[in-house]
């Protein structure tokens, strides 16, 4: 069980790094049509899409803002939870 709880923290730990990835990479338009970029919005959209237009201030979205919080606090406690039981 504690093998398991490990990869997924591990899983997740990527995936946060994906999307911190996935933003960066959104502000470079000559990047947007490489199948790199493809390949890092299929995966973080799923997640990102659910805040997307929450936070919209002029041509501005902060909702990356709010995904990488809710994500950020949800990872913390689940590396807790981990190391609380290994």
């Amino acid at each position: 069980m504690t093998i398991f709880l490990t990869i997924l923290l591990t899983l997740l730990q990527i995936y946060y790094y994906i999307l911190i990835m996935y933003v960066l990479l959104s502000w470079i338009p000559e990047i947007r049509n490489s199948r790199f970029y493809f390949f890092v919005h299929q995966i973080a959209d799923p997640y990102m899409r659910l805040f997307r237009g929450i936070i919209v201030i002029g041509q501005m979205d902060f909702t990356p803002i709010v995904g990488f919080l809710l994500y950020g606090f949800g990872l913390r406690y689940f590396t807790a939870f981990v190391q609380s039981i290994g």
